[in-house]
């Protein structure tokens, strides 16, 4: 490390605590700091030390762990998929509505398009546990296993929480509670390998061909599927009664220790008076955009609706509430809108 004249007139340990955050975050062993005498050497790895151990308790307690990073485009805006236009002026780079009971296709855009799903995974994740029958009210402990180690997101689950099985599938589609999702996958039989085959499996069972899992959270950004795929898994998860119940809870409590947490919906339209909605799951990372999913009853009508890669936070929202005011408006829907390659 070289000092220049203006920086060597001034004493040295002035410069410590950015020469430990440099070590810290560049991984380098403190005695690569040549100019600093032994007992600065010291001093420095001590503190180091000390700030590495105040990150890892700190991410073990699902508070902020790693730095902010800049927002990266997402794969669709990568693709191009946003330059496709629609009638209805829609966000989402990729959207689908499907009337459930006839299968008509009342809107398509870029509905061919592969891209990652982020916590829509969570869908496949319930459908899963809730079809194996498992005890609800058997304990699971969230252990280090659980912790995000692919985007460093927290959670208010620490290390050591121990919940039913019933609260964690809760916490899991209502809130897209990540370390909850995870246990569900990890302390399903056969472990966490064995449950991501078994999603991968149950998707080539219902015709999902577009879709791949690589872990039960949609925290990576390898979990991918098309709308069309998504519209089948929401078809096949709205037929299960739990999976219906928990995803459009508006909020729930859970005693974890001493402590009450307050969990609540990621889906504002579940309290919006105005929706009937069945069944419905969020989703967020950067490489996927904003994602909705939904069973919504409008107009008499029974429909799926998939919106991906929407590009600000609320307009997956809003793009929901511009298809529910179209088939509002045109009851009688005879001809699907078309946009994109789908």
């Amino acid at each position: 490390m070289q000092l220049t004249a203006l920086t060597m007139r001034k004493p040295w340990t002035m410069f410590l605590p950015a020469i430990a955050v440099a070590v810290l975050l560049a991984g380098l062993a403190p005695a690569t700091v040549d100019a600093a005498p032994r007992k600065a050497k010291a001093v420095s790895a001590k503190k180091a030390t000390v700030a590495k151990k105040r990150v890892a308790r700190s991410f073990a307690r699902g508070r902020a762990a790693a730095p902010a990073i800049a927002a990266r485009p997402s794969f669709g805006q990568l693709a191009g998929l946003h330059a496709a236009g629609d009638q209805l002026d829609l966000k989402s780079s990729v959207a689908l509505v499907i009337d459930q009971d006839t299968q008509e296709v009342l809107l398509s855009k870029n509905d061919s398009a592969v891209l990652p799903i982020a916590s829509i995974t969570k869908l496949m994740t319930g459908l899963l546990v809730s079809e194996a029958r498992l005890p609800m009210d058997e304990l699971i402990t969230i252990t280090q296993d659980d912790v995000d180690t692919e985007k460093f997101t927290g959670s208010r689950l620490r290390v050591g929480a121990t919940l039913s099985r019933g609260e964690l599938m809760h916490l899991a589609l209502m809130s897209s509670e990540n370390r909850a999702a995870h246990a569900l996958g990890r302390t399903y039989p056969g472990g966490l390998q064995g449950f991501v085959s078994l999603m991968n499996a149950k998707a080539r069972m219902l015709g999902m061909k577009d879709t791949r899992y690589v872990e039960p959270t949609g925290l990576s950004s390898k979990n991918q599927s098309s709308a069309h795929d998504l519209a089948t898994l929401v078809k096949a998860a709205y037929e299960d009664p739990l999976l219906r119940e928990l995803s459009t809870s508006p909020e729930h409590q859970v005693a974890v220790g001493n402590r009450t947490l307050q969990y609540r919906t990621t889906n504002r339209l579940v309290k919006n008076p105005a929706w009937e909605i069945g069944l419905q799951k969020t989703g967020y990372i950067a490489e996927a955009g904003q994602c909705l999913v939904m069973q919504a009853r409008i107009a008499g009508r029974k429909l799926i609706m998939v919106f991906l890669d929407s590009a600000g936070k609320l307009s997956r929202i809003g793009d929901a509430e511009r298809v529910r005011r179209w088939v509002e408006s045109r009851p009688a829907l005879t001809s699907p809108l078309k946009a994109g390659n789908g």
